[in-house]
């Protein structure tokens, strides 16, 4: 076990610039909201068809024109955000004028809209952002009407993006593509499918465990603010699946979401990352959803590298999963934490194993690769992983 007595607290800087708009209704203000922040010519930017089919893309044009501003659409969006419909977006943009980018639907729909902003002021391609040839300079102002929690990307400056040609999914970060504001009315998530619902809740639970795992001791107030959400999470989720109307549920979630990707729990604190990493690139190679590849990873990683720092993972065990103390068997403890997290997500109705998401150990090594740049690099901060050691992990998730 790594002695962890010489990591305390970090210096740090916080700040939350995006204005939250939360609660019933509050989409109704989106045309005077758009107008101050985005300014009167936007692109409106969605989904394939959810938000089509149940009227809401059209509410909220009528919402935009009759407060004066002019609309460009652009749909499509799907999972995975790809970048060909991007550079379709910075094309239309500057074709059109465009001075703002409002985001109609949830983390995917962000991202995209974010890369697009991006790359409109952007001389050279867009993909230099993900490939770390570039860094944003600057971006068109961006505002979110968020319809599906999760990917909390409607209060931070992370965008991923996937190269579907090539199999690559990459992230790119930048301050001025942190969102103006976010519209956030629970009840436009009631109609949400179980499934990304679930893998909603799981995107959730994984952002938070990437900063709780963490090298750096006397950080109790952002242990128990991690906790505090995840637990949470934990108990409104199941609700939500089996009350989707229940407006209390979805509103924990939607602010947890939110919460758990602002900044506010990183504070102090260096996360690990290594299981967002190698997820990036199986989704590259097999375009899974997000939350349901995390749901796979995140027990097998937590059963490689537990001993690493055991009263950790005691603590997420009896604090998060409520498994008693057992001062004679931690290690004990500490599984049974990891098992209930196993069989939450089972209950939810998400994979188990790679498997069962269709992906075959035949491709372990090249995602082992993909990760570490052909071994020249390592992934994660709470342990450092090398190819072996993801090949590894794959294994026990298979």
């Amino acid at each position: 076990m790594l002695d962890l007595g010489g990591f305390v607290l970090n210096n740090f800087v916080f700040s939350a610039p995006t204005q939250i708009i939360f609660g019933k209704d509050t989409e109704s203000n989106i045309g005077i909201t758009t107008h101050e922040y985005l300014g009167d010519r936007v692109l409106l930017h969605y989904g394939q068809s959810s938000v089509v089919k149940s009227g809401l893309k059209d509410r909220i044009k009528n919402y935009l024109v009759q407060a004066g501003v002019s609309v460009v659409e652009l749909g499509g969006v799907v999972p995975n955000p790809r970048l060909n419909l991007v550079q379709e977006g910075i094309k239309l943009c500057r074709d059109c004028g465009i001075q703002g980018v409002l985001a109609l639907g949830g983390g995917s729909v962000i991202d995209s809209a974010k890369a697009i902003a991006m790359g409109v002021q952007h001389s050279g391609d867009v993909w230099d952002f993900f490939s770390g040839k570039a860094f944003p300079k600057s971006a068109l102002s961006l505002g979110v009407v968020l319809t599906l929690p999760g990917s909390g990307s409607e209060a931070g400056g992370g965008v991923v993006i996937t190269d579907s040609e090539n199999q690559l999914k990459r992230l790119a970060w930048s301050e001025h593509v942190i969102p103006r504001f976010a519209i956030m009315n629970p009840e436009l998530t009631f109609s949400l499918p179980q499934y990304q619902t679930a893998c909603g809740g799981v995107d959730i639970l994984s952002h938070v465990l990437e900063r709780y795992f963490t090298n750096v001791t006397h950080v109790d107030l952002t242990d128990r603010l991690c906790e505090a959400t995840m637990n949470s999470v934990i108990h409104n989720l199941p609700i939500a699946l089996e009350q989707p109307h229940n407006y209390a549920a979805r509103a924990e979630l939607m602010w947890a979401g939110s919460l758990a990707h602002n900044g506010l729990l990183d504070t102090g604190r260096v996360g690990d990352w290594a299981c967002h990493a190698i997820e990036h690139e199986l989704s590259g190679l097999y375009d899974v959803a997000h939350g349901a590849g995390l749901a796979v990873l995140l027990p097998a990683w937590m059963t490689y590298v537990l001993e690493h720092d055991l009263r950790r993972f005691v603590q997420f065990a009896e604090r998060v999963w409520q498994v008693p103390a057992d001062k004679g068997n931690p290690k004990g403890v500490a599984l049974e934490g990891i098992s209930r997290m196993v069989a939450f997500f089972r209950r939810l109705g998400l994979p188990g194993s790679l498997t069962e998401l269709g992906i075959k150990d035949s491709s372990f090594s090249e995602v082992a690769r993909r990760c570490t740049h052909n071994g020249q690099t390592t992934v994660g901060n709470f342990v450092q992983l090398d190819s072996k050691d993801i090949v590894s992990i794959l294994e026990i998730a298979k």
